[in-house]
C-alpha cells in the first residue's frame, strides 16, 4: 500500500504552467449562466473497470422487538436509504453493487481543494474562499486523486472509504490528497493511522496535472472489502489480536451531539458483567486504541463516527452493536458489515431533555442474539 511520494516530480515540468485564472472564470460562468456543474468525469481521456459490480443480499440486523416504532427521523442528507431504515434492517434486499472505476484526465487543476477542467469542477473538499488562489505551487506529471469531499469532512468516512481508495491510487500514480487548512485542519489522529498503515500522500493546495487519475470506489464490492481488511491486518500487525468480549468505544458529547445521558453507566455494567474494556478515543493515542480494540467480539457504542475504530480491526463473524438516538437513526454501518461478514445489530433509545437514554436490560438482551 505504502506509495514512495519522493519520487513524485513536483519540480517544474516544460511547459511552465505556473498560475491559471480557472477558478475565476468558473465563478464567472456560474453567476452568468446558473448552470449546475459539469462532472469532470465526463472529460475523461479514458475510462475502465478496476474491479467489477457484483450482486448481494443483505442479511437482517439483530435488534429486539418494537424498536423500530421508536425511530422518529433518520439521517437523509449524507447516507442511504433515505427512507425509513425498516426495510434495510429487516434485510433480503437484492443489492447491485457497481464496479470500481478509473478515469484518465488530462491537463487538470487543483485550486483550494477543486478541480478544473474546461467547463467542468469537481470538489475533493469544501467549496474555498471567495478569492481563490492564481499560483499554481506543484506540476504533477501524473497523479491519483484518493480522497473525497465526505473524506475531507468526517473522520469516520476519511478511515472508512478514503483509506481504502488510497490503495488503488498508489498503482495509478502519485496518490494526491488536498492540503490541510487553518479551518480544516487534518485530523488528530490521522498521522498516526497514516503512519501504521504505510500511506505518504502528497499533500497540495493549488497543482497542475498533464494526467491525473480519478475513481468512482462508492460500491462495496469485493476489491472494497478486500482493500478494507488489508488495511485491518496491518493494523493488527503492531498489537496482540487476542480475543476478547468486547469494547465500548465512549462518544461523550463529541462531533456532531448524540448525547447519550447513561452511556458512562452502560459502559461500566459491560466492563464489570460482561468483561468488556472501555474506552475514550480523544484521550488515547492510535496505538493504545488499535491494542483495545483488536480481537474484540462485539463493538458497541453510540452510533458515529468513533466506532470506526473498533470496526476497523473487527473480524468476520465479530459484531457490531450500535446505540441510535431516535431523532438521527443511521444505517451507514450495516452496509460495512454486510459486506465485511460480521454482525449488525442496534438498539434504539428514548428521548430525554437534548439527548437519549438506552435501556441496559435491553442491551444485554441484544447482545445475548448474536451468535457464539
Amino acid at each position: 500500500m505504502q506509495s514512495d511520494t519522493s519520487k513524485a516530480d513536483t519540480s517544474p515540468v516544460p511547459g511552465g504552467y505556473n498560475w491559471t485564472l480557472a477558478a475565476y472564470r468558473h465563478i464567472a460562468r456560474k453567476r452568468l449562466t446558473r448552470k449546475d456543474d459539469i462532472d469532470i468525469k465526463s472529460l475523461a481521456h479514458s475510462a475502465w473497470d478496476i474491479a467489477p459490480g457484483e450482486t448481494t443480499v443483505s442479511p437482517p440486523a439483530i435488534y429486539l422487538p418494537n424498536q423500530l416504532e421508536r425511530v422518529t427521523g433518520w439521517e437523509a442528507k449524507r447516507f442511504f436509504p433515505y427512507v425509513h431504515p425498516a426495510r434495510t434492517m429487516e434485510g433480503g434486499i437484492t443489492l447491485q453493487q457497481g464496479p470500481t472505476r478509473g478515469y484518465l484526465l488530462k491537463q487538470v487543476w487543483l485550486i483550494d481543494g477543486a478541480l478544473y477542467k474546461g467547463n467542468a469542477s469537481h470538489w475533493l473538499s469544501l467549496k474555498p474562499s471567495t478569492f481563490p488562489r492564481v499560483v499554481i505551487e506543484h506540476e504533477i506529471a501524473r497523479g491519483a486523486a484518493y480522497c473525497t469531499q465526505n473524506g475531507n469532512t468526517w473522520f469516520g468516512t476519511w478511515l472508512m472509504e478514503d483509506c481504502p481508495t488510497y490503495a488503488l491510487a498508489c498503482d495509478e500514480g502519485v496518490p494526491v490528497t488536498t492540503a490541510p487548512s487553518k479551518r480544516y485542519p487534518l485530523f488528530t489522529q490521522g498521522p498516526a493511522y497514516e503512519q501504521w498503515l504505510g500511506m505518504q500522500p502528497l499533500r497540495l493546495r493549488s497543482a497542475f496535472f498533464h494526467e491525473l487519475v480519478l475513481f468512482d470506489d462508492v460500491s462495496n464490492n469485493h476489491s472494497r472489502h478486500r482493500r478494507y481488511r488489508a488495511m485491518g491486518d496491518r493494523l493488527l500487525a503492531h498489537v496482540d489480536p487476542a480475543p476478547h468480549p468486547g469494547v465500548f468505544i465512549l462518544r461523550g458529547s463529541d462531533g456532531d451531539l448524540r448525547l447519550l445521558r447513561n452511556e458512562l453507566e452502560i459502559a461500566e455494567h459491560l466492563r464489570k458483567h460482561r468483561g468488556f474494556r472501555v474506552i475514550n478515543p480523544m484521550k488515547l493515542d492510535v496505538p493504545a486504541i488499535v491494542a483495545a480494540c483488536a480481537g474484540a467480539k462485539v463493538v458497541i457504542g453510540v452510533e458515529g463516527s468513533q466506532l470506526v475504530h473498533g470496526v476497523n480491526v473487527l473480524q468476520p463473524g465479530c459484531a457490531l452493536l450500535t446505540l441510535q438516538p431516535p431523532n438521527r437513526f443511521v444505517s451507514y454501518y450495516k452496509y460495512l458489515t454486510d459486506r465485511d461478514h460480521q454482525y449488525f445489530g442496534f438498539v434504539v433509545g428514548s428521548p430525554q431533555g437534548d439527548g437519549f437514554t438506552v435501556d441496559i436490560a435491553e442491551v444485554e438482551r441484544t447482545l445475548d442474539l448474536f451468535p457464539s
